[in-house]
């Protein structure tokens, strides 16, 4: 009984080191190997090319996989039947022992290898499958080797129906945005990632979905100088409006022919000299952008021309806005650093919100959090959002409920939305 016992033991751990093979290598990260690769570990420089070319490992672990089934089927039951049948002879009718001590055996040894040489190595190896992966790849490879003729002609064999059916016979991978998304949020309900954090990682990747006009500071705020302002009127509209950058215009904003950088006015404040502003050494070249940019291409541009500030035109070459470098970076950034007293959104209690007009929908979506709102492809502002929706120009107490809220405009300023109030509904008292 010992030997029968020793040798069943002994299939089941080499099925299970061949379970736990498999699985560890199919369920390591790529990502985490190339480090230890990078760092200088040898057995992670033969997985990544495991990881390109699995085939012969498989192959390997399937050969022993099903070599072990097999014979611990055939052993396992030949081991144990003659034990049970004695044991059931004493119980049961003649004719029935025969039966039932194949039965039991065949439903015992199954179960041993279900449960020690499937199951548990296969949960064990994904606990920590790239620690796993490092401790058998020597033994797998050196199967590989041993059973090179056999693994020669199942590999082909395979070959062959890979390419009837066309299909590629390497691993691809390719890491797209949407998986490091998943992963950033994989990472956040695990505590590994904070909240803030998360937002700035879809917020940069949501830079190509953005437009420009999401950041800017649209055509209404623009503080700007003419180019006949005298040193008076411009040290008073510093005052009034202070800002890093101001345009210089001929008439209009929409005639922009430069710009000034707020610290150049403040040396000459400060060293009692006159602003002029048609010196040429005191304004820059203005850089114009379209408005249907988006926040990745202005950053480019940005890069590009070595400038931080740009002017926003429409199709009709009207300034609709403007925009610098401290825009994008806070659009990025979100919360991290956006300062209370200016937000966008402020937060009243647990299920209402301020939101000012201008706020870019996909800010309105972290806030809320949902995923999408009702044709939100068709504007980029919670202002659009509402003209969307109602079609006409909004006024102040106009209404909308839409994914489980309530938007209500509060304040309308020269027929552009001011102020927002969003409302969580409670879907107990009838609300829709």
């Amino acid at each position: 009984m010992s030997q029968s016992l020793f040798f069943l033991v002994l299939l089941v751990a080499v099925s299970g080191f061949f379970s736990i093979a498999e699985i560890s290598l199919a369920a390591s990260n790529r990502l985490r190997l190339a480090q230890l690769a990078e760092a200088g570990d040898p057995k992670a420089k033969r997985l990544l090319k495991l990881h390109e070319q699995p085939a012969r490992y498989f192959t390997v672990v399937q050969i022993g996989l099903n070599s072990v089934a097999i014979l611990g089927g055939v052993l396992g039951e030949g081991y144990l039947s003659p034990y049970f049948l004695h044991l059931f002879e004493s119980l049961m009718a003649p004719e029935s022992p025969q039966t039932a001590s194949f039965l039991v055996s065949f439903i015992l040894v199954t179960s041993i290898f279900i449960v020690f040489a499937d199951l548990f190595p296969r949960r064990l190896g994904m606990v920590n499958p790239e620690r796993i992966a490092l401790a058998v790849v020597t033994p797998m490879q050196f199967f590989m080797t041993a059973l090179s003729p056999i693994i020669w002609v199942f590999s082909n064999a395979t070959d062959a129906i890979f390419n009837l059916l066309n299909l590629p016979k390497a691993r691809i991978d390719q890491i797209t945005s949407e998986d490091i998304l998943a992963m950033t949020k994989a990472g956040g309900k695990a505590g590994l990632l904070a909240r803030g954090e998360q937002q700035v990682i879809e917020t940069i990747f949501d830079l190509d979905n953005r437009t420009v006009s999401s950041a800017m500071t649209d055509r209404d705020r623009i503080a700007w100088f003419d180019q006949d302002d005298s040193d008076a009127t411009v040290r008073s509209r510093i005052i009034a409006a202070p800002f890093s950058t101001y345009p210089v215009c001929d008439g209009s904003i929409d005639h922009v022919i430069s710009y000034v950088d707020a610290k150049d006015l403040f040396q000459l404040v400060l060293t009692g000299q006159t602003i002029d502003l048609k010196d040429t050494n005191l304004t820059y070249k203005p850089l114009l952008v379209p408005d249907k940019l988006s926040l990745a291409e202005v950053l480019e541009i940005f890069r590009s021309a070595q400038q931080d500030f740009a002017l926003i035109v429409n199709e009709y070459s009207l300034v609709v806005g403007v925009v610098t470098l401290n825009d994008v970076m806070s659009t990025v950034m979100g919360s991290l650093v956006s300062n209370q007293d200016e937000s966008l959104i402020v937060q009243r209690d647990a299920n209402s919100w301020l939101m000012e007009g201008v706020t870019p929908i996909t800010d309105v979506l972290h806030a809320l959090g949902l995923p999408n709102l009702p044709d939100d492809d068709d504007f980029e502002t919670l202002a659009g959002f509402f003209m969307s929706r109602l079609r006409r120009l909004p006024k102040r107490t106009d209404v909308i409920i839409a994914a489980g809220f309530r938007f209500e405009v509060l304040d309308v300023d020269n027929y552009r939305i001011d102020q927002v109030m969003v409302s969580k509904l409670d879907p107990n008292n009838g609300n829709h």
